[in-house]
């Protein structure tokens, strides 16, 4: 029976002139947009098409999985200034809440993850409206979001978090995938003040740094684990070449998987060569042969040893 909830997958959308959603010409340009274009049969000059496709193209991989049986989908919010209003200019990549929250009514395996800058001036009011709305997290992305996550100045948004009981999905480490301005704010260390407001926080990626072997945050993430009851990190990415070290230091930390969640960070690939020489000639075959990305991710880590729970059981205390 399928059990898994994966608490990271991307919702992704061009502009129709109606979905509130945008992706700047500059990363539309980037080799990243240009390989998930042409892998999966996107035309930019088709919005609509596309956008439903990808729609599909997810559903349809999620429900052929034997392991997952729903996805929290996620959005994007914009860049916003000093002042709270949005800069549309520094905006590279914007899934608008109430796309997320209507692609998500209209499919019975997605989940909404809605995504709130808290330096938006009505992010208190976003969390609300999207609580009613039915979220069942929010994300952010430091890095792209331009904002730091431990300034006090955001206690309010986290309080209305904890009130609400919706989750924090935060991104660690370098970003990669879309445009970072600064990389520091993704440390976990600074997920300490929405975790002192008793929000539970879910650090994106195992809390690697995203630098192949270099993975100077799992201190800092050990640490978090000992202190705070309410803080959980997911697995997503994390058989990508540039994270997958992290597995490998993670199977020696009983304690620290105790409070991993399942994910994948769909669309992005799941690769098989974090299990290179560290398991069976017939297991790697089986890897091989699994080509749903959701199946790959389960079996990649359980070959691994590595253990995982599920962002449903954190979802069904909410209740």
């Amino acid at each position: 029976m399928k059990q898994l909830v994966d608490c990271h997958v991307h919702l992704a959308a061009l502009d129709d002139g109606a979905n509130g959603c945008f992706v700047s010409r500059k990363l539309l340009r980037s080799p990243l947009l240009k390989f998930l274009f042409w892998k999966h049969g996107f035309d930019v000059r088709d919005p609509a098409r596309t956008n439903a496709k990808y729609v599909a193209d997810l559903v349809g991989e999620l429900r052929a999985s034997q392991h997952v049986a729903k996805a929290v989908l996620l959005g994007m919010d914009a860049v916003y200034d000093s002042a709270g209003r949005r800069d549309d200019a520094d905006t590279h990549f914007l899934v608008a809440n109430d796309y997320v929250l209507a692609t998500a009514r209209a499919h019975p395996e997605l989940l909404a993850g809605v995504s709130i800058n808290p330096q938006r001036r009505d992010a208190v009011d976003e969390v609300h409206r999207c609580a009613d709305a039915g979220a069942v997290l929010v994300k952010v992305l430091p890095n792209s979001q331009r904002f730091n996550p431990g300034e006090k100045r955001y206690v309010p948004f986290y309080r209305a978090l904890a009130e609400r009981k919706l989750p924090l999905l935060s991104h660690v480490g370098f970003e990669m995938a879309l445009i970072g301005v600064d990389q520091s704010v993704g440390e976990p260390q600074r997920l300490r003040v929405p975790l002192d407001e008793g929000v539970t926080v879910i650090a994106a990626h195992a809390c690697s740094f995203g630098f192949l072997v270099y993975e100077k945050y799992l201190p800092a993430m050990a640490e978090l684990v000992e202190r705070y009851p309410n803080f959980y990190s997911d697995i997503s990415a994390t058989t990508l070449p540039n994270r997958m070290s992290m597995l490998w230091k993670l199977r020696k930390h009983p304690q620290i998987q105790q409070r991993l969640l399942f994910g994948t960070d769909y669309p992005l690939s799941v690769f098989h060569c974090a299990c290179w020489g560290r398991v069976s000639i017939s297991a790697l075959r089986e890897l091989m042969r699994t080509k749903n990305r959701f199946d790959r991710q389960v079996r990649v880590c359980e070959h691994l040893g590595l253990k995982f729970g599920s962002v449903g059981d954190l979802l069904a205390a909410r209740r």
